[in-house]
């Protein structure tokens, strides 16, 4: 399944990138392919993973970093929606999902 990256997503995650190169060489690449295995995760199999934010939201996490790729498929395409860190500006991302009622689910 191919996947594509909401705008602000992407900026945010290329953002990433450079921050985590600029602390040290080699550092951005490894987030780089920690996040991108994430997403081939999520676009090999969208229902496996769980769901963050009812109805469509789900959530896979980034191996060996504190950030998740949260994504939603539509489609036949894995729309990246954040790659938020676990515990900086939570919910930040919601007004991405423009149109769509969401929740939390229920824990």
């Amino acid at each position: 399944m191919k996947h594509r990256f909401h705008p602000a997503a992407e900026a945010e995650h290329l953002e990433q990138v450079a921050w985590f190169e600029q602390q040290r060489a080699g550092l951005g690449r490894r987030y780089l392919e920690s996040v991108e295995e994430a997403i081939a995760r999520a676009c090999a199999a969208p229902q496996r993973h769980r769901v963050a934010l009812i109805p469509d939201v789900r959530r896979v996490i980034v191996n060996g970093l504190p950030f998740a790729v949260l994504f939603r498929e539509s489609d036949g395409v894995v729309q990246i929606v954040a790659v938020p860190h676990y515990r900086r500006r939570p919910g930040y991302w919601l007004g991405r999902l423009a149109g769509t009622p969401a929740r939390s689910p229920r824990r």
